[in-house]
């Protein structure tokens, strides 16, 4: 089970997400730090624990009003053992140059959400652009799947990495949404080489991880419950010691 921090970032701070409402994001309040600069952030974060790898949307990239391209080169440039999973709004017209752009930092790996897909066409054109590295976001709503139906309906397409995430479940207590990751398990079981998958959306603590490791969960993403401190060190020390054979 593997735990990766997120960060949110618009115009320029780490703001905490909440509901997918990204209208009424506000920057964090942290228990690990004082302030919203990213640096501040990342460093308080991997102060808490050694994470292997990072999560970083840009949601001014995402929303179409600018980005953080800059920026987020410079914190790839810092951590260059830290594997970055960015979402910058990857869409069909912007996706090879996006890549492109992105490969050349070699620890940085792009994210695809289903809620910038059109259709399939655009889909595989986008999955061909970025040499089938992507990683897969199944994004949700409180009321429906996000894009297409092929994606959410079918593992056929899933790249090897695919993340559900439930953004009305993202930075409240309500819990990860155990039925739909299920629903996901059943259609992964179908293909000759699984998808690994993550939750992201909802985790409030170390018995929810615990409960996503039973089910075959790869990993979770989490922020609010860093944050807040409802996942201490300690918790997620137990989650990534490999324990020795009896």
């Amino acid at each position: 089970m593997q735990i990766i921090p997120v960060i949110d970032l618009m115009q320029g701070h780490v703001v905490h997400a909440k509901r997918g409402i990204r209208s009424q994001y506000q920057a964090i309040q942290s228990s690990l730090c004082k302030g919203s600069a990213p640096f501040t952030v990342i460093d308080a974060i991997l102060k808490l624990y050694p994470f292997q790898t990072l999560y970083i949307a840009d949601l001014d990239a995402i929303l179409g009003s600018g980005n953080h391209a800059d920026l987020t080169l410079k914190i790839s440039q810092k951590y260059p053992n830290l594997n970055i999973w960015l979402d910058c709004g990857i869409r069909q017209i912007n996706a090879r140059a996006l890549y492109q752009g992105n490969n050349s930092q070699l620890n940085i790996r792009p994210v695809v959400g289903s809620e910038n897909i059109a259709n399939l066409q655009d889909y595989r054109a986008i999955s061909y652009a970025c040499e089938s590295q992507h990683i897969l976001s199944l994004d949700y709503s409180a009321t429906s799947a996000m894009g297409i139906a092929e994606l959410h309906n079918s593992a056929r397409f899933w790249p090897d990495h695919t993340i559900c995430m439930t953004l009305n479940a993202v930075g409240n207590t309500q819990g990860v949404d155990m039925a739909k990751l299920n629903d996901l398990i059943q259609l992964n079981r179908v293909r000759k080489n699984p998808s690994q998958l993550y939750a992201a959306g909802g985790v409030r603590h170390l018995a929810d991880i615990q409960a996503l490791e039973k089910m075959g969960i790869a990993g979770v993403l989490v922020a609010t419950a860093l944050h807040s401190g409802a996942l201490s060190q300690a918790d997620i020390e137990s989650i990534h010691t490999i324990k020795s054979p009896s």
